[in-house]
C-alpha cells in the first residue's frame, strides 16, 4: 500500500470519524466479562485471536472478498449476502451486522461509491440482507481498495472493535487495547497469506452462545 492515494483512502475508511455504521456491539464479550471467562489483557487477546481464527478468517474475510470480486455481478453478491446470514446463527449477531452494513451503504450510496447505490435498493426491496462484511467487499472496492487491502481493514477495524468493546467494559486500559492491537498483527498478517477456503464456515460457539445469551442479562450495556 505504496500509493498515496490508496493509503489515504484506507485511513479515511479506517478512521472513527468515518460514520461507517458502528453500533454498539460487544460481540459475545460483556456476557464473556459477566462469566470471567474474559477479564484481563490476556483473555482478551486470547479472545481476539480466536474470533480472527475462526471467525473472521473463514467467514468474513472470504465473504468480503468474493462480493469484492462479483461487485459487478450483484445477484452473485446477493447469495453469498444469503449464506453469510444462514451461518450467523446468533440473532444478535445477524442483527447488528445488518444494522451495520447497511448504515454503511447508506453512507456510501450519499458518497457516490459504485455499487452503493444499486446494492442499497437490493437490501431495501427485500433479495438482499447487507451484511457487514459484504458492504465492505462492495464499497471499498469502488473506493479504489484491492481486495487484499479490504481485508486488512476488515481484519483491524474488528481488532479495534473487540478491544473498544473491552474498554467500555472497563477491564483492559487504552494503552492494554493498543498492545493487544499490535500483538496481533503477526495473527492477522498470517491469515492473510492463507489462501481462501472453498466455503464459508465458522467456529465459534462460545462466543455465539453469549451473544444468545445476553439479551437475558439483568442490565446490558451492549446490543449483544
Amino acid at each position: 500500500m505504496t500509493d498515496p492515494i490508496t493509503l489515504l483512502t484506507a485511513l479515511q475508511h479506517g478512521d472513527s470519524l468515518f460514520p461507517g455504521g458502528g453500533f454498539a456491539a460487544s460481540w459475545g464479550l460483556e456476557t464473556l466479562f459477566t462469566d470471567t471467562y474474559v477479564h484481563d489483557a490476556e483473555t482478551l487477546q486470547h479472545f481476539v485471536q480466536g474470533q480472527l481464527r475462526h471467525r473472521w478468517a473463514r467467514c468474513d474475510r472470504p465473504a468480503l472478498v468474493w462480493a469484492h470480486r462479483a461487485a459487478s455481478e450483484l445477484e452473485k453478491v446477493v447469495v453469498v449476502d444469503a449464506e453469510l446470514e444462514a451461518l450467523s446463527l446468533a440473532r444478535e449477531l445477524r442483527v447488528v451486522s445488518q444494522r451495520a452494513g447497511r448504515a454503511l451503504l447508506r453512507v456510501h450510496a450519499r458518497l457516490g461509491t459504485p455499487c452503493a447505490s444499486d446494492y442499497l435498493e437490493r437490501v431495501t426491496t427485500g433479495p438482499a440482507k447487507g451484511h457487514l462484511p459484504i458492504v465492505q467487499g462492495l464499497v471499498w472496492r469502488g473506493a479504489g481498495l484491492d481486495a487484499e487491502q479490504a481485508s486488512l481493514l476488515s481484519g483491524h477495524l474488528q481488532s479495534v472493535a473487540f478491544v473498544s468493546a473491552a474498554i467500555r467494559l472497563g477491564f483492559v486500559s487504552h494503552i492494554q487495547a493498543q498492545l493487544i492491537v499490535q500483538q496481533i498483527r503477526p495473527t492477522l498478517t498470517a491469515l492473510l497469506a492463507v489462501p481462501l477456503p472453498e466455503f464459508l464456515s465458522s467456529f465459534t460457539p462460545v462466543s455465539d452462545i453469549a451473544m444468545m445469551r445476553h439479551e437475558t442479562q439483568a442490565t446490558r450495556l451492549f446490543a449483544n
